[in-house]
């Protein structure tokens, strides 16, 4: 670990020094920012290969720093929110952000979730040396080797969450998985309680599959256990 690298961007500098602390006792290089400028700076200067990204900063909130930074890498993204309303957690998510805590949170917790986002990161990077794979259901195909996925024979432009849930759906297709098992077997970590951002993926995603959105044929939702995708 000590070659990875991570930006914790948090104007609290009591909660900035705690994060930090924990990160470099747990083996990883670290860099900061306290506020949305230098967060953008910092992050196209060091390519860290995870970002922990507070919603609340001075000069360009956090949001505005995910949605910038998402048309230009495709680092994992966690967002930190003081904010309790659900609105708050989804648009992160549907601006790009992989996942979010929201404060207060344990430092355990924060370290599990860091190592489930870079674990499923790396997976991603091997499937670029693995042998060339292409995944076919229905309109859909998925380039393993370049990492991109194609509807209609058209590019998809999917977040990094986005692209590992379809593949783990396209590979498992016609199984049905709820809610806490995508969470566990896409995101790498059982997640007690809230469950929206599985809910959250699916919806973005059949925005850019499905030919009717509203009434969708290939990402299905099984009443009462969870989501499938049928081809």
């Amino acid at each position: 670990m000590a070659d990875t690298k991570i930006l914790i961007v948090e104007d609290d500098q009591n909660l900035l020094a705690t994060i930090k602390y924990n990160l470099l006792k747990e083996g990883y290089e670290v860099a900061t920012a306290i506020d949305g400028a230098q967060a953008l700076d910092v992050a196209r200067k060091e390519k860290p290969a995870l970002i922990i990204l507070d919603v609340m900063l001075p000069k360009f909130s956090g949001f505005e720093v995910c949605r910038i930074l998402r048309k230009e890498i495709t680092v994992p993204i966690l967002m930190l929110t003081a904010k309790t309303a659900e609105v708050d957690k989804i648009v992160g998510l549907e601006i790009g952000a992989d996942d979010y805590m929201t404060k207060p949170f344990s430092m355990r917790e924060l370290m599990a979730r860091i190592r489930a986002m870079l674990r499923r990161a790396d997976m991603g990077k091997q499937q670029l040396t693995d042998k060339t794979e292409s995944l076919k259901v229905g309109e859909l195909e998925i380039d393993i080797n370049r990492h991109q996925a194609f509807c209609q024979g058209l590019p998809l432009a999917l977040t990094p969450k986005e692209y590992d849930l379809l593949v783990f759906l396209v590979r498992n297709k016609g199984f049905v998985f709820s809610r806490e098992q995508l969470l566990e077997k896409v995101w790498g970590y059982d997640y007690a309680g809230d469950t929206r951002t599985v809910d959250v993926h699916v919806r973005w995603l059949r925005q850019k599959i499905e030919r009717d959105p509203s009434s969708p044929s290939t990402l299905l939702t099984v009443r009462g256990a969870g989501y499938k995708l049928e081809g």
